[in-house]
């Protein structure tokens, strides 16, 4: 399975890349490789001020190619299947009350 590296520096661009809207929890992934809907993907996630990085499988649920209408960045948001690490619930943590704001993501 294919590892991509997530590090993210600051609650801002944690904030734009989270999906709260998928059950589970997802991340986009700023990335210009091609990917497929369904893939599955291992994501090594740095948060923000984390000394360690977590380690979450997923598969690809959502698509922004280059050039998309939007001015959002290409890349792919990955909904996560197997969080051992809980990465989901230290996202959400670290978010609080930025999850209630009306402010635009990379993907909604």
């Amino acid at each position: 399975m294919q590892e991509l590296l997530v590090e993210l520096d600051d609650l801002d661009e944690l904030y734009r890349c989270y999906m709260p809207y998928i059950k589970s929890g997802g991340l986009f992934v700023r990335t210009n490789m091609n990917y497929e809907m369904g893939q599955s993907l291992a994501l090594r996630v740095t948060l923000p001020d984390s000394l360690e990085d977590d380690v979450v499988t997923g598969k690809v649920v959502w698509v922004t190619p280059i050039g998309a209408q939007s001015s959002n960045p290409p890349g792919i948001g990955i909904g996560f299947i197997d969080d051992k690490t809980h990465v989901r619930d230290k996202i959400e943590k670290m978010l609080g009350t930025m999850l209630n704001s009306g402010n635009p993501t990379y993907t909604m």
